[in-house]
């Protein structure tokens, strides 16, 4: 059975203030965003029909507007409120959310200033990212030639559109190769991250994560570093090199979308599924189904 495409779907989208029906939420070709990457948006999974963490996310689309130098016209409660009850309108008991906020088409040109800012929110039932046995399988990574850019060359505190051209570009090489995703080095070499989630590597019980100075720390990366500290597991934040990826037992990803996700492999290093992965992720899922869980 084939998926239906996102723009031909029934049901509503949350779009500038009013609920639009779904197939007539459209931009305009000439909108800035589109032509100059004037755009920042979000990912937030639904619970039960709970939203996980819904203010952080809401406060990080409007902090990462403000690195691209535009302020969305809709405050966090605002947006929080709009979500929620476009979440209810549509049914979704597990799923995604995606608000998105964009410079429109008042000018063409490299400057933005005078373009207004449009804000959509839409949400759909979205279960999992991977195939239903990559929990207890893992996934396969291939390192890709992309690298995440200098902190003084791109808008690295943003959840910039313009950004994941190079997670794209990542993710396509990746799955001509075979693997399920990428992993990015940074700028000077160091590992960085997966195309859309944060990496995290297990040796002898501690927990390794990389230095976020030029990538995003993830809200489900923080999540999971609270657990880690709950749970007794000792983490180490530190630049990691190449090199040292063989040294690792165990390794996983974090993201909204992705939750707590095992890989298997590394190029040519391998990695179990351990105690310390696997208690992580049991103890993200208790957390999102808890009652607490929206935000």
């Amino acid at each position: 059975m084939n998926t239906p495409a996102l723009d031909d779907r029934d049901g509503v989208i949350w779009y500038d203030g009013r609920f639009v029906p779904w197939r007539d939420a459209r931009l305009h070709v000439l909108s800035h965003g589109l032509h100059y990457g004037g755009g920042v948006f979000e990912g937030e999974r639904v619970y039960e029909g709970q939203i996980f963490k819904l203010t952080e996310h809401t406060e990080r689309l409007h902090a990462s507007a403000r690195e691209l130098g535009f302020e969305i016209p809709y405050s966090v409660d605002e947006l929080d409120r709009a979500t929620r009850e476009l979440v209810d309108r549509q049914k979704v008991r597990d799923g995604y959310v995606r608000p998105v906020a964009w410079r429109g088409s008042e000018q063409i040109s490299v400057a933005g200033t005078l373009a207004s800012v449009h804000v959509a929110i839409a949400t759909w039932e979205w279960p999992h990212v991977f195939s239903a046995d990559a929990a207890s399988r893992g996934i396969r990574l291939g390192t890709s030639r992309w690298r995440r850019p200098a902190p003084d060359t791109a808008p690295v505190r943003a959840k910039a559109a313009s950004l994941y051209n190079i997670c794209t570009l990542a993710r396509d090489e990746a799955d001509r190769h075979g693997y399920d995703d990428a992993l990015l080095l940074d700028y000077r070499g160091y590992v960085a991250e997966a195309t859309g989630a944060n990496l995290f590597l297990v040796s002898e019980g501690t927990l390794h994560t990389p230095t976020p100075d030029c990538f995003l720390s993830g809200i489900t990366r923080r999540t999971v570093l609270d657990l880690a500290g709950d749970l007794g597991i000792k983490v180490v934040e530190r630049h990691i090199r190449p090199e040292e990826l063989g040294t690792f037992d165990e390794c996983f990803l974090t993201g909204t979308a992705y939750e707590v996700q095992p890989v298997r492999s590394i190029d040519a290093h391998e990695y179990r599924i351990g105690t310390t992965v696997r208690s992580l992720s049991e103890a993200y899922t208790r957390l999102v189904h808890a009652g607490g869980a929206s935000g």
